[in-house]
């Protein structure tokens, strides 16, 4: 019987009926999504450190002593070709106390390997460790699908929602009366009794973290649901995601983007013809190039001509901004080193530029370790959130 009186309670004589409403949708929905969301943001917060984690798994290949000048990438690459092995990608952090990662095909063993390489001695460091691989795949598993695959993902995706309007309803219940009331509702009393610091834990740190954690669950329903994630690209200015029911101007883009990747294939089978004897220019000539049009030191990913794509592809990561956001850039040359395409994020449409770092703000990687341990911390007080709401209400069922 209490436990019925404290799910359907009376409402208060200075309470209106549409805030005792919302007080118990707030109540009914946080209990029948709360197993969910503190799942969601525990997983969460463990999966926000993976590449701190694994590069100090391998911090014994990651991290080198930095002794002078790097290498010259030709030097490297020479390195690679006396092995009988021919370098096809190799990441360039800007770090300089950071290792290499050099991906390359072994020509004895027909296989293509990613190892680390020391940048100033030249020694390749052995492939990394992937021993924490399978805990990292089930906490994503368990973050996504709840380990039921789709079913889950609903489960995931429905509860994100309800989280959602939590959020929003716990904003209602927290605004003051009174503005003498705010500070009250600002501060934790960290010495009162259990149960008024558990309901002040609830209370304030619910409200700080409140933009957070709307903005995590609505980066998350993006990869979850294509009606979210085509109304995130239409209030950006794009066109919605095609559907059975898309719109005109929908198909147009679909069909403007199928015409530019057809032209774009058929551009690179030519210089396949036409530059098939040609010889590329070295890695130091085309990293020299791009620099002169991306003109910042940044980590660095260089893709190298193959038999499927005749260009060379530089992806620079731009923390040149007044946040130090990491924005991708992006050129690409032919093999004689001549521009063929330039992609700067600071170029690109509002929609597209979301598309783009959509997992990085999910995540928190955007900025880095400092916007990591801000998420991670915000990702705890969200698994808190359905802890202190639980016993604040068992307290009125007692």
């Amino acid at each position: 019987m209490n436990i019925l009186k404290s799910l359907v309670r009376k409402r208060l004589k200075k309470e209106s009926k549409l805030k005792y409403a919302i007080a118990l949708l707030h109540l009914w929905l946080g209990l029948l999504s709360s197993l969910v969301i503190f799942t969601v943001c525990l997983t969460g917060s463990i999966y926000a450190f993976k590449n701190q984690i694994n590069d100090f798994y391998n911090r014994d290949k990651v991290y080198v002593e930095s002794t002078g000048k790097r290498l010259p990438l030709d030097v490297i690459q020479e390195k690679f070709s006396k092995k009988n092995a021919e370098i096809t990608a190799i990441i360039i952090p800007e770090n300089n106390k950071k290792s290499y990662l050099v991906t390359f095909d072994d020509k004895d063993t027909k296989v293509s390997k990613t190892q680390y390489l020391n940048p100033y001695t030249g020694e390749t460091l052995g492939g990394a460790d992937h021993g924490l691989d399978q805990f990292f795949a089930v906490v994503l598993d368990i973050h996504r699908t709840m380990l039921v695959n789709q079913i889950g993902k609903q489960i995931v995706g429905i509860s994100s929602l309800l989280f959602i309007f939590m959020l929003l309803s716990g904003l209602v219940l927290w605004w003051p009366k009174k503005w003498k009331h705010l500070k009250a509702g600002l501060t934790v009393k960290w010495n009162a009794k259990f149960h008024r610091l558990n309901y002040d834990i609830h209370n304030t740190l619910g409200f700080y973290a409140l933009l957070f954690l709307m903005f995590m669950a609505i980066t998350g329903l993006y990869v979850t649901y294509p009606w979210m994630k085509s109304g995130i690209i239409v209030s950006l200015g794009g066109n919605a995601v095609l559907t059975e029911n898309a719109g005109e101007g929908a198909n147009d883009e679909i069909s403007n983007a199928f015409s530019d990747l057809l032209k774009d294939m058929m551009d690179k089978q030519d210089e396949m013809a036409d530059l098939k004897e040609v010889k590329p220019v070295s890695m130091d000539s085309i990293s020299g190039l791009a620099y002169k049009h991306l003109k910042y030191s940044a980590t660095t990913i260089i893709q190298l001509p193959d038999e499927k794509n005749p260009r060379y592809r530089i992806k620079k990561i731009n923390t040149d901004n007044w946040l130090g956001a990491q924005l991708p850039d992006e050129i690409t040359f032919d093999k004689k080193g001549e521009v063929k395409t330039i992609e700067r994020f600071a170029d690109k449409p509002l929609n597209k530029q979301f598309v783009e770092i959509s997992k990085p703000l999910h995540t928190g990687e955007i900025l880095g370790l400092p916007s990591v341990i801000l998420y991670f911390i915000v990702s705890l007080v969200g698994c808190s959130l359905p802890i202190t709401g639980f016993i604040i209400w068992l307290k009125k069922v007692k």
